[in-house]
């Protein structure tokens, strides 16, 4: 992959990022609407999350009375310090703003704003509440582990595609993905496409 490419990947991420943060602050979500049912997860995630960003608070004071000596560097560090605390929050509000979404049609499984994949629901073969710690990488399986777990598993019919961040394509045939309230989530996949 060329070096634009990826630096277009990343901007657009770091866009999606900032416009997550400012859902986040209006307490919106993202995809939600259209009668579908959202599934958060990332409660599991909060602690962890929210204690990196006051680490990263506590490392831009202490660096801004390091170099308070020499204010060309200091400005440089300063704004990469703030950016930094800033990207952390956006990373979890991206979480929290978008939501696993179940609807009639298909269920949209999502990890902050880098995995985005739309399962339709005739392709579910079997889906089961199943509490995994650990996730070796396998062709064919998506881990979206939280906190490096994951409590729901869903098996497939047949492949779907799913693209990464830098747009690269693999099928995959499992689904194991965290969800703050996994029995609803199965519940909701178990009961099958809404009648036409």
């Amino acid at each position: 992959m060329s070096a634009v490419r990826v630096g277009l990947a990343l901007a657009r991420h770091e866009a999606r990022l900032m416009a997550s943060l400012a859902l986040w602050s209006a307490r919106r979500t993202h995809g939600t609407g259209g009668g579908g049912t959202a599934f958060g997860y990332a409660r599991g995630q909060t602690a962890v999350m929210l204690g990196l960003a006051f680490v990263c608070v506590v490392e831009t004071v202490a660096m801004s009375v390091l170099l308070s000596d020499w204010p060309a560097v200091h400005a440089v560090v300063l704004f990469l310090d703030v950016y930094t605390v800033v990207f952390v929050v956006a990373l979890h509000a991206a979480s929290v703003v978008r939501p696993h979404v179940v609807d009639g049609d298909a269920l949209r499984v999502r990890r902050a704003v880098h995995v985005d994949l739309r399962i339709p629901v005739e392709r579910i073969g079997a889906v089961r509440r199943e509490l995994r710690m650990t996730h070796e990488t396998a062709d064919g399986v998506l881990d979206l582990a939280v906190g490096a777990q994951t409590n729901v598993t869903v098996e497939l019919t047949g492949p779907v595609t799913h693209v990464t961040l830098f747009g690269g394509r693999r099928d995959v045939s499992v689904v194991r993905l965290h969800a703050d309230d996994p029995d609803g989530l199965v519940r909701a996949l178990a009961s099958g496409p809404a009648p036409p």
